[in-house]
């Protein structure tokens, strides 16, 4: 299922719902349609609407500053764009820099993402003791480029200029 980023009132980014989900708060008038998915369509017995990609709430709603975007898993994959860290193939695992078994943390700074065949060549090392390096230093996103890059990157490239986001 694609998901649907949810806007502020203000267009600051909120968070992502399922398509579902978005097409109920437009529905109830909770929610207005910014972009929608060109080829995609919402059909019911008694209606037929274009497929939000992303919504914009009618009431602004105040939430707490996040300074960090929550790590996750589905996070870093997101942020190396489903790229190895070591080879640049298609990654399917995280890896830990400093192995979790040597003291390393669940963090942005301390995984990338990276293919079953390098994660096992690399196993309990560093990558400095594997003989291995990193095409790229792993890097802490903002809460709302998180946010963004957990929509997929052919979203996020295809999301419009009035985000303020660049498109690569």
């Amino acid at each position: 299922m694609r998901d649907t980023l949810v806007l502020n009132a203000s267009f600051e980014p909120l968070s992502t719902v399922t398509m579902n989900r978005a097409v109920v708060l437009v529905l109830q008038d909770k929610a207005v349609v910014e972009q929608a998915h060109p080829d995609l369509r919402m059909r019911g017995a008694s209606l037929d609407i274009p497929a939000p990609r992303v919504i914009r709430l009618c009431r602004y709603v105040r939430v707490p500053f996040r300074r960090q975007a929550p790590w996750s898993r589905r996070g870093v994959l997101a942020r190396d764009r489903h790229r190895c860290g070591y080879c640049g193939r298609r990654a399917t695992t995280v890896d830990h820099v400093v192995p979790r078994s040597r003291g390393g943390q669940d963090t942005w700074l301390n995984t990338v993402a990276a293919c079953a065949e390098d994660n096992h060549r690399k196993a309990d090392r560093t990558p400095e003791e594997a003989g291995m390096r990193l095409l790229r230093e792993p890097f802490e996103p903002t809460p709302a480029d998180a946010m963004l890059l957990a929509l997929g990157a052919d979203d996020f490239a295809a999301l419009p200029d009035w985000l303020g986001r660049d498109a690569a």
